[in-house]
């Protein structure tokens, strides 16, 4: 029997329209991302992102740092990435990259952080991993990984809770998403050699996960 291919939605285009026309109400979401500014070193001077979207998550980066860094976002649907390109029109140091993260990384150089924000999850937990040891080959040394995440609930009912604050049940969630526990990622950061690991914040659903290469 073949097997099924895992559902993406993200390249349709009333998808992702959809996602930006509700990005702003997540409940908590700016708690998480000022966490996550906290997270990234003053001195970072190139930064990648990877699931970029339109752009929101790296512009507050950007602006955290107060500095031209240099920054690559990678994203592989059109229309976020024609958002992030309305976003960051006449800024030279941000480089937009068309890649679906389902497959390996593109040689794009070294970077002193690399971030995330609600994109890998939407991978097989297989791809995950392999994607967080690329991650952790691509940082210069004391370079960061921040991401912040949709992870798995423990139970059924916190699942259903969760998708009630956030407007949907379990017959209306996205079928993109593949959640995992947040723990079982945190011990994949380590193994791959990742130090300083942490959950540096979490509402429910939400966490941000942290991690420092030696």
């Amino acid at each position: 029997m073949p097997t099924k291919a895992p559902v993406n939605l993200w390249s349709s285009p009333s998808h992702a329209t959809d996602y930006l026309g509700r990005a702003d109400s997540i409940p908590h979401r700016s708690e998480g991302e000022s966490t996550l500014l906290e997270c990234i070193p003053t001195n970072t001077r190139r930064i990648l992102d990877l699931g970029t979207g339109d752009g929101r998550l790296l512009a507050l980066v950007k602006s955290w740092l107060s500095s031209r860094a240099e920054s690559v976002a990678v994203d592989f649907s059109p229309s976020m990435l024609e958002a992030a390109g309305k976003r960051f029109r006449g800024d030279s140091s941000v480089t937009l990259v068309t890649h679906n993260l389902d497959h390996p990384l593109p040689a794009l150089g070294k970077f002193d952080a690399v971030v995330s924000s609600f994109a890998i999850h939407h991978l097989v937990h297989e791809r995950k991993r392999e994607l967080y040891a690329e991650i952790h080959g691509a940082l210069n040394s004391e370079g960061v990984f921040c991401n912040l995440e949709h992870v798995a609930s423990p139970t059924p009912r916190l699942h259903e809770e969760f998708l009630s604050h956030i407007g949907k049940t379990v017959e209306t969630e996205d079928p993109s998403n593949k959640l995992l526990d947040l723990e079982r990622q945190l011990q994949w950061l380590r193994e791959i050699g990742f130090v300083d690991v942490d959950c540096c914040w979490k509402w429910r659903e939400l966490a941000l996960m942290w991690g420092r290469k030696p």
